[in-house]
Formats: C-alpha cells, structure tokens, sequence
C-alpha cells in the first residue's frame, strides 16, 4: 500500500484551483508528489495508524455553524473519515468561532511552523448526504450541527467521483444491515400512488448512510420562484430554467494588486428570457432534523436580474478553465420597458 495508480490519481488531484488564493500552509501540501503526500497524511492527519488514503480533493466548504463564511479546503477521504485540511485564514473570519474551533496554537503564530486547522468527520459518524442540483455541491450531515459540511466543488465531476469513492469506502465498515423491506418494488419505494409524482430519491447505502438526490418537484420550486421574482409577467407553465450553475461574480476593486477578495459566490440562473444572480444557502437546506426553528434567510436571495433581450455583448477571456464570462447589457432608461424587479434591486 499505496498502489502506483492511486498515488499517480492522487498527485494528479492535488491541485489548488488556480483562481482561489490559499495560505502557505495549504500551498504547501499542494506541492506535495506521490508517496510524500501519502507519508505526510499519516504523519500528521491520520488518527489511525492502519488507516488508507483513498481520495484527495480541492473544494470550497462551509460550515453549519458559520454559513456566510466560504474557506478552501484540501478535503482527504481515508478509510476511517474524512479530513478537510482548512486554510488558517479561517481561524481569524469570524469572532464567534471560538466555542468551534479551539485556538490552543495562537503562541505558534510568530514561529517557523505553518498550521493548518483538520476538521474531522470520522464515517462511523456519517448519517446522510445531499447532492444539490446538477452535483454542483454537496452536504455532509453527522449527529450535530458542529458536523455539517457542504463542499462547494462548483464541478459535477469532483461531486461525482467523491461520492463513488465514498460509497466504496462506507462498504467497508461493518455495520449492522438495515432489514430488507418486505416485497417493495421501485414504484412503491419511491412514488406515490395518488399523485404519481416521485418523491426525493433516497438511496440508503448497506452502511445505513443515506444518500439523498434533489427531484424533479426541485426545478419545478425554482422556476416557480424566479417567475415570481420576475413580478409575474412571464407565463410559468413556459418558463424554462436552461443553467443553473455555481459561479463568482467579479467585482473589480481599483488599486488591489490580488483580485481574490473580489470574488462574490453567486447562483448563476439562465430562462429563456432572463438572467439571474442569486445568493444561495447551501448548507441550511433540507433542514437537518435537530433543527428547532427556520433558517433566519431564505434558501434564494435574488441578487441580480437582467432581461436576455437587453443584452448587447458577452466577452469571453482567453484563459483556461475556469473562463471569465463579461455580460454587457443595454442601460435602457424607457420605464415601460423595465421590469419593476429592475427599480427595486438597482436603483442608484
């Protein structure tokens, strides 16, 4: 152990996306090759020492305890838990963290060691996990509200290709099967007879880890609140929502040299005659059951809406992946051609 190919897939995950700026701790173990970067997971992450590293990925996270707080994370997937090696800029974000996290190395800020903070959430601890729309993220759900994450991997194919490793890692635990459900065939398992719509599709794993997909009524709910947001001019029954896709708005500061702090993260959401720019709670919806209230926001907050038809140019960069989209719109000043959701989230 580790074989050749899993350390190759492993180097090869290894790499910082490069419009996201890290600490030099994180820059650190992205430097890491092969069987360093294995020999430094059991030296200083792995709880267990018969423990095998399976997985490796970059992603965005969010905490349940600290929803408005985005940080990078080189997420590591073992056979014992999952480890999120977390930029140490997180540490300093928010006052309120102090009862999460626990500062004991605050004397070892001025020396030669560069700390990153290990949030851990070992399988045995696991209970469900929901994809959002499009594997464009999804939420890790434990026993309490210090062990929800949602890594926004913004990538179908990261989404993708952790939970398959996951799932192959949660057969190996022995836990006790759930009992096999007495002659239930798909339909009956996951629709309703009276209303012949599916239900959220729920895959209960041999681990008893469930693994919960949005459904089709999901689409519907959000074309349903864009037409809303649209101040009901447009006809729902032809709406059609064409992207939905987690994005960062660009917001250019004059005189900084590091476009980093500019990055706004925003849900991206194209019809057939708007575009759309929503601030997303992503880790406070479906409500975990220990909830006692509500969310204090709603799962969509309309930040930007534009009509396609005053679209006048897009400007695309020339860089690879991730690609800079500039949208340039008409400024129409004619009132009767503007849409009352323009005058109330533009304004000035």
């Amino acid at each position: 152990y580790p074989s050749e190919f899993l350390m190759q897939k492993i180097t090869e995950d290894n790499q910082i996306p490069v419009h996201l700026h890290v600490s030099v701790s994180l820059q650190y173990v992205a430097g890491l090759k092969g069987r360093a970067l294995v020999e430094f997971f059991h030296s200083n992450i792995a709880e267990v020492e018969n423990e095998e590293l399976r997985h490796l990925m970059w992603s965005s996270v969010l905490f349940y305890k600290t929803p408005n707080v985005e940080v990078m994370a080189c997420v590591l997937l073992s056979t014992k838990a999952i480890y999120f090696l977390l930029d140490d800029s997180f540490i300093h974000a928010d006052e309120h963290q102090s009862d999460f996290w626990n500062k004991e190395n605050s004397d070892c800020e001025n020396s030669f060691f560069h700390l990153s903070c290990c949030f851990v959430l070992k399988l045995n601890d696991l209970q469900s996990v929901n994809v959002g729309l499009f594997d464009q993220y999804f939420r890790i759900t434990g026993h309490s509200a210090d062990h929800i994450v949602t890594c926004l991997t913004r990538d179908s194919y990261n989404t993708h290709t952790f939970i398959q490793q996951l799932m192959a890692v949660l057969s190996l635990l022995a836990r006790t099967p759930s009992p096999e459900p007495v002659d239930k065939d798909f339909y009956s398992e996951f629709g309703s007879k009276n209303t012949g719509k599916m239900e959220n599709y729920e895959l209960i794993h041999s681990s008893r880890v469930k693994f919960i997909y949005p459904n089709e009524e999901e689409i519907g709910d959000l074309a349903f609140l864009v037409a809303e947001k649209m101040d009901g001019l447009t006809n729902l029954p032809s709406l059609n929502i064409l992207l939905y896709v987690l994005a960062f708005q660009v917001n250019h500061v004059e005189g900084s040299a590091q476009n980093t702090s500019s990055l706004q993260p925003k849900t991206l959401i194209l019809t057939s005659s708007d575009l759309f720019l929503f601030d997303e709670d992503y880790i406070s919806y479906p409500l975990p059951e220990f909830a006692k209230e509500p969310p204090k926001r709603d799962k969509y907050q309309l930040a930007d809406g534009r009509r396609i038809r005053d679209l006048d140019r897009v400007l695309m960069g020339y860089q690879t992946y991730p690609q800079a989209l500039t949208f340039v719109f008409d400024d129409v000043q004619n009132q009767d051609l503007m849409q009352n959701l323009t005058l109330d989230h533009f304004g000035e």
